[in-house]
């Protein structure tokens, strides 16, 4: 192994004086040491690669050349992520959900800041964790650098906060299509760090498009998400298409080719060499997981079966047979399947959508008593998750019924009250319960102050079910979580099986990713 001595005083690196090091770096001073000498070379990250690719195990400088400022020293594993993010200006963030993604991504690019080796950074983030998590996060972290958050309902004040001087810019991710080419003229944003990047997983989504041509223009392009193929291993494809463009197939037909079996007209199978194929696609990744960061108590998951009331097994069997009868017929198809599948979990739940958009009430009676006894259940707070809006005020008016304080969340709710909400609940007595959309809280937020979660309903979106059962399992959760899961009819126990299944292809592709961690 080539001799590396690094100077952490003086900012150098002294390495071997090899004839390929000195044509690298000729201005390289070379010094007497005991025994020999070597060539000290400055200990940046451009070096530090070039380095590298000669054999020298020169470690990344922010190791050895940062103060890590902050309201909290770094886990080891944070280290890592910000060594791996530091000598790569495209990569992906691969930990899994309360590993501090957040802090590392900060702490890396603000010494690449003061170093001079990027400009200012625009953070690209869901809409609920603007302010409750990266702004906050900002001002924990790198209290010397002044962040504003770029949403508003008014274009005029989007663009009036994008010209304020800060270091740091939040944007949700629909609002880089609103303010794209203001953002592009902003050449002293040369940063860019995409959380949850796996929402632009459909490439022919108009904001996928979008960010692939935005993060042509920026020098950093950095992608986080600990759910990189939620659906399916073709999900990888887009986004790529963003962080390593290079990596990625021009067409996603051929990617699709490339992992996929075809297996009738609309369904495709992974092949047995997908998981590889991704783990190559998105390069260069790191990956840890949260028992790596801290031993957290266990979480349980149990499945509670409920009787439906007769209303609901009178609708239920009526609107199955007619599926099923449409099925047989070909009127449904994969492309109205999820359609029919809804109308089936509305009548399990208790409150189903007319067609004029109204509610109907079923008799859910004894759905409403599991919920208020998993409530009970522990002395702590309560996430209560429910897949349709119109349901969340079925449950409010149960809990309103029971006196439970609670407050509630859904796509309708404004982003400061969902903060302000988000904040009360995890750092204040009030509230026992929160009430909540799953998309509403998927990301990003730490919500410890509660150790149960019920899920009323289940979602059919992995990332979401995934996501939303972290908010409780994070670092500063020190007591054993319980994951409720209500059940009562066919379809919703072949969602929560489908959901495991899907979660069986991406575990598997994670393992992969953390076993080629270092």
């Amino acid at each position: 192994m080539n001799t590396v001595f690094v100077s952490p005083k003086h900012r150098m690196v002294g390495v071997d004086p090899l004839p390929a090091v000195r044509n690298l770096f000729p201005s390289a001073v070379e010094i007497d040491i005991k025994g020999g000498s070597l060539l000290a070379v400055p200990h940046g990250p451009a070096e530090t690669v070039m380095l590298r690719n000669l054999g020298f195990d020169v470690p990344a400088p922010i190791l050895h050349h940062y103060d890590w400022p902050g309201d909290r020293k770094p886990f080891e594993v944070q280290k890592k992520t910000c060594a791996m993010l530091t000598l790569n200006p495209r990569a992906y963030v691969l930990n899994g959900m309360g590993t501090g993604k957040t802090k590392a991504a900060l702490w890396a690019w603000d010494y690449l800041y003061a170093n001079g080796h990027s400009g200012k950074l625009l953070v690209v983030a869901p809409l609920s964790t603007l302010n409750f998590t990266w702004q906050a996060e900002c001002f924990r972290t790198l209290p010397h650098r002044k962040a504003v958050v770029l949403h508003n309902s008014s274009r005029a004040k989007r663009l009036e906060r994008l010209n304020q001087d800060a270091d740091i810019y939040i944007i949700n991710h629909d609002g880089v299509t609103l303010l794209q080419e203001d953002l592009v003229k902003r050449t002293d944003i040369d940063m860019l760090v995409v959380d949850e990047l796996a929402v632009y997983r459909n490439g022919s989504a108009a904001r996928t498009k979008h960010m692939r041509e935005f993060a042509k223009t920026m020098k950093w392009v950095w992608g986080m998400t600990g759910s990189p193929i939620p659906h399916a291993p073709t999900d990888a494809w887009a986004q790529a298409q963003i962080v390593t463009p290079e990596r990625a197939p021009r067409y996603f037909g051929r990617f699709r080719d490339d992992v996929c079996t075809k297996v009738s007209q609309f369904k495709y199978a992974p092949k047995r060499d997908a998981i590889d194929k991704v783990h190559k696609l998105m390069q260069p990744a790191v990956r840890f997981t949260l028992d790596e960061v801290v031993e957290l108590p266990d979480m349980v998951e149990r499945s509670i079966d409920i009787e439906l009331g007769p209303q609901q097994v009178k609708a239920y069997r009526g609107l199955a047979a007619a599926c099923y009868a449409m099925v047989q017929s070909q009127e449904i198809t994969a492309a109205n399947a999820g359609a029919a599948m809804s109308k089936l979990l509305q009548v399990a739940l208790g409150w189903v959508y007319t067609s004029d958009r109204g509610v109907v009430a079923l008799d859910n009676n004894k759905r409403i008593e599991a919920l208020v006894d998993g409530i009970y259940s522990t002395d702590r707070k309560v996430l209560v998750f429910s897949p349709f809006k119109h349901c969340l005020e079925g449950i409010g008016a149960a809990l309103d019924k029971e006196q439970i304080e609670y407050a509630t969340v859904s796509g309708d709710t404004p982003a400061g009250e969902r903060s302000l909400v988000f904040n009360l609940f995890q750092n204040t007595e009030k509230y026992k319960v929160l009430n909540a959309h799953p998309k509403c809280l998927a990301h990003g937020l730490t919500l410890t102050a509660a150790d149960t979660i019920v899920w009323f309903g289940p979602t059919t979106d992995l990332e979401t079910f995934d996501q939303a059962n972290h908010r409780i399992r994070r670092v500063g959760q020190h007591h054993k979580q319980q994951l409720l899961l209500l059940q009562g009819t066919p379809i919703e126990r072949k969602i929560y099986a489908m959901l495991q299944g899907k979660q069986k292809v991406q575990t598997a592709l994670l393992t992969l990713f953390a076993d080629a961690t270092t």
